[in-house]
Order: structure tokens, then C-alpha cells, then sequence
């Protein structure tokens, strides 16, 4: 009987079977092609997101140190930073933040850059041009003043760039901006570049400026 069985099976055969093999065929075809498609373009996003990711938390902004200057109370601040390891930083698009409690302003780069990098000059508050004064603008800016850049990426006036090893003085004359800092005052902020880490700026000024040169952070 099972050899019966074997020899009544017969197997799909014609045009109509022909057709429909084909089109299987043609089917995950298709399916194969979308989904080999789909993973491309998947990683390829997921390459970009990643080069986006690690450069916004290896990249950024350091605050060095915060100076200020002035008679009585402070009038400038000379703010040292650095880039982080990663990406350059174009500071002609990066934004200070200041706030003393009272009042919160923002500043933008004014275009002013000075070099002293080959100069060795050390009096940096009286340095001309780096320090956009409130006669001359009306919105609160800051100026640059370069102190090390071995690459020349600073050149550009319009677009002053740092890397790694460069280190500038963000000059701001706080009666364009915040106002003069008095004693005991407490005063927070951040450097913000266009992207990655931002620079911290926190610190309450002394309570007697027995010199006109202070170290505020």
C-alpha cells in the first residue's frame, strides 16, 4: 500500500505553477532589496549620529581662569580659554553668558582680535581695540586677545578659530555689558561655542580688591 501511495504522487507541473514560482521569486526579490536598502540608509544614519554625538561631548570649551581689573570695582574681565580635546571652536560664533542675579546678558564676538602670542606682552587691560567699549557699541560684545596659537588658526578676523594647544583671553568691559563687579558679588555664566561643551563661569569676587589686578576664578 505505501508503495501505492509513492506511486500516485505526482508533482506540480505547467504554466500556472511556473508563474507563481516566478512570481515568489520576484517577491523576495523585492523584500530582499527593501530591507538591504533600509539597512543601508539605517547605517548611514546611525554613522552620522554617532560622529555628531562624540563630537559634542569631546568637543567644547574650557574656562582657564577669570581675571578682572579695576579701581574700586571690576570694569573688565579677561576670560582665558582653551578648546577641548576634539573638534576647533569658531569663537566669532560662540556666546557669553553672564549674570550677576539682577541682571542676565548675552555677548557676541565683535570682531576686535588682537595677537600678542609673538609680542610677549602682559598688559593685557590696556591692549587697544581688544576691548569693545560702551561708547562705540551699543550691544554687549567681547574682543579677543591671543596669547598662544602656533597654527595661525586665529588669522581670520571674521572667523577666529582655536584647536587644541591655543589658548585666548575673551575680553569683555563690563560697563558695555553686566556693569562693574563690587565686592562680595556673585557673578555665573557660560562660554557657549556653536557646538559641544560649554566653558562654566562661577565665582564670587573678593571682599576687598586690594589690588587693580584681581583672580576671580
Amino acid at each position: 500500500m505505501l508503495k501505492k501511495f509513492f506511486k500516485n504522487r505526482r508533482g506540480a507541473v505547467g504554466i500556472g505553477t511556473l508563474i507563481i514560482f516566478i512570481a515568489l521569486v520576484l517577491v523576495a526579490a523585492v523584500a530582499a532589496s527593501v530591507i538591504i536598502n533600509t539597512a543601508g540608509k539605517l547605517q548611514h544614519k546611525a554613522s552620522i549620529v554617532g560622529q555628531q554625538s562624540t563630537q559634542q561631548v569631546a568637543s567644547g570649551i574650557q574656562v582657564i581662569k577669570v581675571i578682572g581689573y579695576g579701581s574700586g570695582n571690576i570694569t573688565k574681565m579677561a576670560i582665558l580659554v582653551s578648546p577641548n580635546i576634539g573638534d576647533e571652536v569658531d569663537l566669532s560664533s560662540t556666546i557669553v553668558s553672564l549674570s550677576n542675579g539682577d541682571r542676565k546678558v548675552s555677548l557676541v564676538y565683535s570682531g576686535y582680535i588682537e595677537h600678542v602670542e609673538d609680542s610677549g606682552s602682559k598688559d593685557i587691560f590696556n591692549i587697544t581695540g581688544a576691548w569693545p567699549l560702551a561708547d562705540n557699541y551699543p550691544d554687549p560684545e567681547f574682543g579677543l586677545i591671543v596669547l598662544q596659537d602656533a597654527d595661525g588658526s586665529t588669522n581670520s578676523t571674521a572667523h577666529p578659530t582655536v584647536n587644541y594647544g591655543d589658548k585666548v583671553i575673551i575680553a569683555i568691559d563690563l560697563t558695555n555689558s553686566l556693569g562693574p563687579i563690587a565686592e562680595r558679588q556673585k557673578v555665573f555664566g557660560e562660554v557657549i561655542p556653536e557646538y559641544g561643551a560649554s566653558g562654566i563661569i562661577d565665582f564670587r569676587a573678593p571682599s576687598a580688591f586690594v589690588d587693580a589686578v584681581t583672580v576671580l576664578q
